[in-house]
């Protein structure tokens, strides 16, 4: 069995490692040096790095507590106080969307969801299946976020496209494909951090008097988003009926 000290002591080096694998693989990413998807198994494994630590300098605490008269108490608090740390700042990045289900693929209109007629043809793309997931991803998703619907505008179509691709780049995202005559536009949006790219269509619809929008982000890598491809619709709609 590891004498108390040694516990102690490799409750804090775990510590120090962790913490340097948390905020070495999101700064990786937003640099370029690594894939979003390294970076982000990098800060993964520095959270379950900052766990052990909790662990252990928990252990090194029991065996270096007072009554004992073992010396590195120390230490093992540094385990401890690291671990609790990334624990606490991860909880609190995540807070409700912690919650939300595991589905990468929002839209404004389950029912009759917007196509990707353009995204197949990028690289990262053509193995992907860009088909809209079903009635189980849009049964989840009205329950997550039922505030997503489609957006109605008193405006001619054309406007209303120019409006949709002004929007598309205040927020930043890439143009991939446009067609005024279809009401198309398709574009990517790369995520600040860990540089994951989704995608996104837009499809621009005359409905009478009332023209139509529906947008459909959907994530190219993990299974949920956090609640990402819903902030990205209500940021774009947010910017197109200010």
């Amino acid at each position: 069995m590891p004498s108390p000290s040694r516990v102690a002591s490799s409750a804090a080096w775990i510590g120090l490692v962790a913490a340097a694998a948390f905020g070495i693989g999101p700064a990786l990413s937003v640099t370029g040096l690594v894939a979003g998807f390294v970076g982000f198994r990098i800060y993964t494994f520095g959270l379950l790095l900052g766990l052990i630590s909790l662990l252990v300098g928990l252990a090194g605490l029991w065996h270096t507590r007072a009554s004992a008269g073992r010396p590195g108490r120390a230490r093992a608090l540094t385990g401890v106080g690291i671990g609790l740390i990334l624990a606490a700042g991860v909880g609190i990045s995540l807070g409700s969307a912690g919650r939300l289900p595991a589905i990468n693929d929002i839209t404004t209109n389950p029912a009759d969801p917007p196509q990707f007629s353009h995204a197949g043809q990028l690289e990262p793309n053509r193995e992907r299946d860009l088909a809209y997931p079903g009635p189980e991803f849009a049964a989840q998703q009205q329950t997550a976020y039922p505030d997503l619907e489609p957006i109605r505008l008193n405006a001619a179509r054309d406007a209303v496209f120019e409006d949709s691709l002004a929007a598309a780049a205040d927020l930043g995202w890439e143009i991939t494909y446009r067609d005024a005559d279809q009401g198309l536009i398709e574009a990517t949006d790369t995520t600040a951090i860990f540089r994951f790219v989704d995608d996104v269509t837009i499809r621009i619809r005359s409905s009478g008097k009332i023209t139509v929008v529906d947008v459909r982000s959907k994530s190219r890598d993990g299974q949920g988003d956090l609640g990402a491809n819903a902030e990205r619709i209500r940021a774009f709609r947010e910017s197109l009926t200010e």
